[in-house]
């Protein structure tokens, strides 16, 4: 039986999944990606060929499996989704690939987290269509080459540097998604509150951006529970007091910093001086995991200059301690 709990989490997915653009058309942001991608649409469907295969690079929630699932609507053609965790043997691939029809788009999601194993056959399949599988043991053993369609292979990274090279290589083209601008994000917002049968005031719309770390996920999810406080106070609009009281119970502040990241830069700053101190230690001083620092709160302080990164490790900046209302050390 399924618990409250985990009937809420899917009830949240769902709602995500609904507020994710279909078209490219739909899909806020990111202007010269889609251009390049509708070129590149156009020309293969003119050619009756599928898609080189694409690269997909960037920080958590910018978009990276909305925008494979938007190429496969453009391309009318089906997609199927894995992730590189999930694949642990030769055989785990090989079955998804040899499933795959003439065009269709295969999507992999953490992809600099594929096994060796897993990227080798990988190699043949991207540049020939092909895989080869051995038959038999020992001295009888044979490699045969099995024939596949040609299909376009996406895979999405968090960690462009975690990639090998020749996996790297034999991509087409390679998208580096940005953090969106505080316009597109009002945009976003407004359009994810249309669906969501919301009304809400311009000005509060931008305060949210303003909170929503750059990130369309993120606005989203805070646009969500701001729903619950307006409904739950009985408001028929979302105002910028309703916002700006919401985003205080949550314990984020006007530049979108939550309480991991005012405890990492407090944590640098109070017990170690201002840095430069290793992430590992960072990590162990607030109980959290060292891939979780460096994916999801990392990349935005360091966007907002309020850390820096040194070969010695991490630095806590002038602006940091200006925001936290802090002296600066000597």
């Amino acid at each position: 039986m399924m618990s409250p709990g985990s009937q809420e989490n899917n009830s949240d997915q769902e709602v995500e999944v609904t507020l994710r653009p279909q078209t490219l058309k739909e899909y806020i942001g990111q202007s010269q990606i889609k251009k390049n991608l509708s070129i590149f649409i156009e020309a293969a469907k003119k050619r009756n060929d599928p898609l080189e295969h694409i690269l997909i690079h960037g920080s958590p929630g910018l978009g990276k499996t909305t925008l494979a699932n938007i190429i496969a609507k453009e391309c009318a053609v089906n997609i199927k989704i894995t992730s590189g965790p999930a694949l642990e043997k030769q055989g785990d691939i090989a079955a998804i690939l040899s499933s795959l029809k003439n065009r269709d788009i295969l999507f992999i999601d953490e992809i600099h987290r594929l096994k060796p194993a897993i990227e080798e056959v990988l190699y043949t399949a991207m540049e020939d269509f092909g895989i080869d599988l051995v038959i038999g043991k020992g001295p009888s053993a044979r490699t045969m080459r099995l024939k596949l369609p040609k299909f376009t292979l996406i895979g999405a990274t968090t960690k462009m540097s975690m990639l090998s090279s020749p996996l790297r290589d034999r991509f087409g083209s390679v998208l580096h998604l940005n953090f969106y601008d505080d316009n597109d994000i009002c945009t976003i917002i407004e359009r994810s509150a249309k669906l969501l049968n919301c009304n809400i005031e311009n000005s509060a719309g931008s305060l949210l951006a303003t909170a929503s770390r750059n990130t369309p996920r993120i606005a989203n999810r805070l646009l969500r529970r701001i729903r619950d406080f307006k409904d739950y106070y009985g408001h028929d609009i979302i105002t910028t007091a309703l916002v700006a009281d919401a985003l205080k119970e949550l314990g984020i502040d006007e530049l979108g910093l939550d309480e991991t990241d005012r405890q990492i830069l407090k944590t640098i700053i109070d017990k170690f001086k201002g840095g430069p101190v290793g992430l590992n230690t960072i990590a162990a001083s607030i109980c959290a995991e060292e891939s979780t620092i460096e994916e999801v709160y990392e990349p935005f302080l360091l966007k907002l200059g309020m850390m820096e990164r040194t070969p010695r490790g991490r630095l806590a900046t002038e602006n940091a301690y200006k925001h936290l209302g802090m002296s600066i050390i000597s």
